[in-house]
């Protein structure tokens, strides 16, 4: 199945995440707490705190910082609740946009991902007004000139849900959620190393933006990723490289 090119944005986006690391930290602190505190600290029974604990280490975040983290939600310690909340809104060109926050003060968190989208030429959406827009799924992305049949032949056997092949030649594998973890580990076990494995929420009809409405999509979707609060921002707009 052929779909749309996305290399040159994943790599952006890759590029853009290293030169926030600090940030990233504390993204994936307060996503390792709201895991322990719901789940448990045993990575064994507790998926979504394996996810978290994966992208620390991605994220070359120290062990013993981990662990502190975890020790710390379980042990029931003072410290700050999270509440998670996702906003809904519109982008440059009706583009559609999902902001994940995590915030001690939801009063405040509103108030700045309301004032981001009023400044910069979007719109904040009601609960449901883009959300059926985006699958929740499992996504591993494979560079051009990976073996695309041994790809497909391994995710397939291992239960993904779909492989589409983009168009500049990156290979992109769905699972369903609970599958996620299989399907990586059967790639891994391979020797297929994906560039991209994450849980997401996938745009199922991304559009296509001009390079002008592209620029003021960019400046939205940064100014977003700014704010102290959010963990993760997910849109169907497709942009040139040389924008995004």
């Amino acid at each position: 199945m052929a779909g749309h090119s996305k290399w040159a944005n994943i790599q952006h986006r890759k590029g853009r995440q290293d030169e926030k690391r600090g940030k990233i930290w504390t993204r994936i602190i307060r996503e390792i707490t709201v895991a322990a505190r719901a789940g448990g600290g045993d990575l064994a029974t507790n998926p979504r705190l394996r996810l978290a604990v994966d992208r620390a280490k991605a994220a070359n975040m120290p062990a013993d910082r981990v662990k502190y983290n975890i020790d710390k939600a379980t042990g029931n310690q003072e410290g700050v609740t999270y509440e998670e909340i996702r906003y809904e809104g519109y982008g440059i060109g009706g583009a559609a946009i999902l902001v994940d926050t995590m915030t001690d003060n939801k009063v405040r968190t509103v108030a700045e991902v309301r004032h981001a989208f009023s400044k910069h030429g979007g719109n904040m959406g009601t609960e449901g007004s883009v959300i059926f827009q985006f699958k929740h799924c499992g996504q591993l992305i494979f560079a051009p000139g990976t073996n695309e049949d041994k790809v497909m032949e391994v995710a397939l056997e291992a239960g993904a849900q779909d492989v589409i092949t983009d168009d500049d030649g990156a290979i992109e594998v769905l699972t369903a959620y609970a599958d996620f973890e299989a399907v990586r580990n059967a790639m891994e076990a391979a020797s297929l190393k994906p560039d991209v494995a994450e849980v997401t929420m996938r745009a199922e009809n991304p559009i296509q933006l001009s390079a002008e409405d592209g620029v003021r999509m960019q400046k939205l979707l940064d100014v977003l990723e700014e704010l102290d609060d959010v963990q993760e921002i997910y849109h169907n707009a497709e942009m040139d490289s040389e924008t995004s």
